[in-house]
């Protein structure tokens, strides 16, 4: 898995969170401090220690750099930036119940959109999994580079 380049300044026009709230009851919302340990615990036991870690890191930004996707209180998915590096998209990850909703989608554009209110011209999502995704939803281009990139050396959890 490589790394992959978004131009913020072109991000495709998609449905706004308002609009998705409007119509799946969905909010997607940047997290708040007091929310820290419920997000960390819930990423940790769905995708864990070492993604926990970033978020925890997102959570130490200023604003926080965490959004996270919620249905009548219940965590659904999240998405983090600046955790790994600076400019950097990623963790993100949906609950598996909940895939196929388009969570996942308007975490990556509402996060993406932070991150040019923030000041970034590009985003870097490090170790891009679903490539493709990645490519249709935002149009992500791929960084040639030798693998693992910036993860390399990364020290194990046991």
């Amino acid at each position: 898995m490589g790394d992959m380049l978004v131009k913020l300044y072109q991000l495709p026009e998609t449905e706004s969170a308002k609009q998705y709230a409007a119509r799946t009851g969905i909010t997607v919302r940047r997290a708040i401090g007091p929310e820290l340990v419920t997000v960390a615990e819930w990423v940790e036991k769905r995708f864990g220690k070492g993604w926990r870690s970033e978020c925890e890191i997102a959570f130490a930004r200023q604003p926080i750099a965490c959004l996270i996707a919620v249905k009548e209180g219940e965590l659904l998915g999240f998405a983090c930036y600046d955790a790994t590096c600076r400019g950097f998209f990623g963790p993100t990850g949906v609950d598996e119940q909940t895939r196929g909703l388009g969570i996942g989608k308007l975490l990556l554009s509402e996060t993406l959109l932070a991150m040019r209110d923030y000041g970034y011209a590009y985003a870097i999502i490090g170790g891009a999994g679903p490539i493709d995704f990645y490519k249709h939803t935002v149009g992500a281009l791929e960084i040639e580079q030798p693998e693992p990139g910036i993860y390399t050396g990364m020290l194990k959890l046991v």
